[in-house]
């Protein structure tokens, strides 16, 4: 008895590993390319629009680690039926949380501050604007090498299936 209460306990932490950690990199990296859209739009009013497009791209870390919270605690029995879950799988939830929680906060910060950059140099030049989103998009990678691991971790460790 005392395995299942931990193993569900230890899910339960990863599932707060995931969304917190992302989120806190979402947060970061949005305040971040806000700042920067703030100081575009007092210098072209037009910038508006954009700088919320760059503003928001850093959310998806978030999005990330929300879903892999989810996942860890529907398929640990946290929220709808009750499930047995293992030690050895509260372990295995642990490291999803932290695969997704860890890259999601690099990977928002560094997103944040390459979308900063890019609504800057968007104010210079407007054709800048398709460039600046892919130098935005590639910090993503990170995060979703993390989304990847964590959902492998969970097949293969047995919380989904």
């Amino acid at each position: 008895m005392v395995e299942v209460v931990l193993g569900t306990a230890l899910a339960a932490i990863g599932a707060g590993l995931a969304v917190g950690m992302a989120g806190l990199g979402s947060g970061l990296g949005q305040g971040i390319a806000a700042a920067g859209s703030v100081g575009a739009v007092a210098e072209d009013e037009d910038m508006f629009a954009r700088g919320i497009i760059f503003t928001a791209l850093p959310e998806t870390q978030a999005i990330y680690g929300f879903l892999i919270a989810i996942l860890l605690l529907v398929f640990s029995g946290i929220m709808g039926a009750s499930k047995n879950l293992p030690v050895t799988s509260g372990l295995v939830a642990i490291g999803a949380g932290a695969a997704i929680g860890f890259a999601g906060l690099g990977s928002g910060m560094g997103q944040g501050i390459t979308a900063s950059s890019a609504v800057g140099a968007v104010v210079e030049d407007e054709d800048m604007f398709a460039r600046g989103i892919i130098f935005t998009a590639l910090s993503e990678t990170q995060a979703i090498y993390g989304f990847l691991i964590a959902i492998l971790l969970m097949v293969f460790g047995g919380i989904l299936g």
